[in-house]
């Protein structure tokens, strides 16, 4: 027990202190969200309330724990990670459940008192195998052979999340931070332009035969004024949720006061459509608050990646800004009726426990780098960049 106390204590006491600290108020600001918005809800806020902290507090510790772990320690054990990504997703064929979302993505073990995203753990993995991938052929990260393997693991985890589980949203995140590290990694804008071409090509096919009507519907919408017009389908949960967001002017209707949020008529007023519930409840400003302080630990990752003069330390930290921001921009934009509605919950703020998790242990990666921002000196290796001998 006494090692294990130090452990932590040595954790927090390299880690980055200033990251944790936007994330711990991010979250203490969720928290209360959470209470307010489940108020009127038939299981009360204490019901939502007793399972989140401990997902903050835990998620505290993973912070502390990840960040005592070097980069290196993964690098090595990549294809691991990869097998690890594969097998976890692959047991929600027999143990999978909906939680009343249509989409398979929960692990539901009777053991376990809370269900499990096996997608948000997927996220960490994912980050540090591309990471890794890159690292071992930045000196010709162009070439196809590098973009053919790195094309090759984004298929096999947003392809294998989208079989098993049919959850788009989720697996968009995958590309977004696939697209976010290979600009930031040097990759040629040729195959950007051949990407662009290529989606040209099996865009109306992916269209016609791998989404469903629904999923068709929720896009069509954000481009077709003529469909639904009385906003009693496809929009409806948007429609309210703008009025909601809107509703609150300046300073909002006050907190455990929106019409709303209070008489529990918000679609997912806890978890996808939250924003709408502060903005109903602390309006404009505190909308602008939730969003500086995001925007805050986005920024902050980025600084720690360009800190580092190790390239795949700087992709970790640019895969976990991608990340975060891909859910901002998204979640955000559902309830401003300009995004698709594809279920994604904000970070720190929506209820959740696997989504807490996994932002906290990916803010702790980034800790990690910013306490070892290089190699220890007995894993270093000369690799220098091709150009350098041009």
């Amino acid at each position: 027990m006494y090692h294990i106390i130090q452990f932590f204590k040595d954790a927090f006491r390299k880690c980055d202190k200033f990251l944790l600290m936007i994330c711990v108020i991010t979250n203490i600001f969720g928290l209360v969200m959470i209470a307010s918005a489940t108020n009127g809800s038939s299981a009360g806020s204490f019901h939502y309330l007793a399972r989140q902290i401990p997902a903050a507090l835990g998620g505290i510790l993973i912070y502390a724990f990840f960040s005592s772990i070097d980069a290196n320690v993964f690098a090595e054990n990549r294809y691991k990670l990869v097998i690890f990504n594969i097998c976890l997703l692959l047991l929600l064929v027999p143990f999978g459940t909906d939680n009343g979302t249509g989409n398979k993505s929960w692990l539901n073990f009777p053991f376990l008192p809370f269900d499990i995203q096996p997608a948000e753990i997927c996220k960490i993995t994912f980050v540090l195998v591309l990471a890794a991938v890159m690292a071992s052929r930045q000196n010709n990260i162009s070439s196809p052979m590098s973009v053919l393997h790195l094309g090759l693991h984004l298929m096999l985890v947003f392809g294998l999340n989208m079989v098993v589980s049919d959850d788009l949203g989720v697996s968009l995140i995958f590309a977004f931070i696939f697209l976010f590290m290979i600009i930031a990694g040097g990759i040629s804008w040729l195959w950007f332009a051949g990407g662009l071409a290529m989606i040209g090509v099996i865009g109306p096919i992916l269209w016609n035969y791998a989404l469903d009507g629904y999923q068709k519907n929720r896009i069509l919408v954000l481009f077709d004024p003529s469909l639904d017009t009385s906003g009693i389908g496809t929009r409806y949960h948007t429609v309210r949720a703008l009025r909601s967001l809107t509703g609150g002017g300046m300073t909002g209707q006050g907190l455990f006061n929106g019409n709303r949020t209070q008489r529990n008529l918000l679609f997912a007023q806890h978890t996808d459509f939250i924003f709408s519930a502060i903005g109903e409840e602390l309006g404009f400003l505190g909308c602008g608050l939730v969003l500086l302080l995001l925007f805050v630990i986005i920024g902050r990752c980025i600084w720690v990646g360009n800190r580092t003069k190790d390239f795949m330390r700087k992709m970790i930290c640019i895969g976990a800004a991608g990340a975060l921001a891909f859910q901002v921009i998204i979640n955000v934009g559902m309830c401003l009726d300009v995004m698709p509605v594809i279920g994604l919950t904000l970070p720190f703020i929506s209820y959740g426990g696997s989504s807490l998790l996994s932002v906290y242990a990916l803010m702790g990666l980034v800790s990690g780098i910013y306490a070892r921002p290089v190699a220890p000196s007995h894993e270093r290796y000369v690799r220098m960049p091709l150009k350098q001998y041009r």
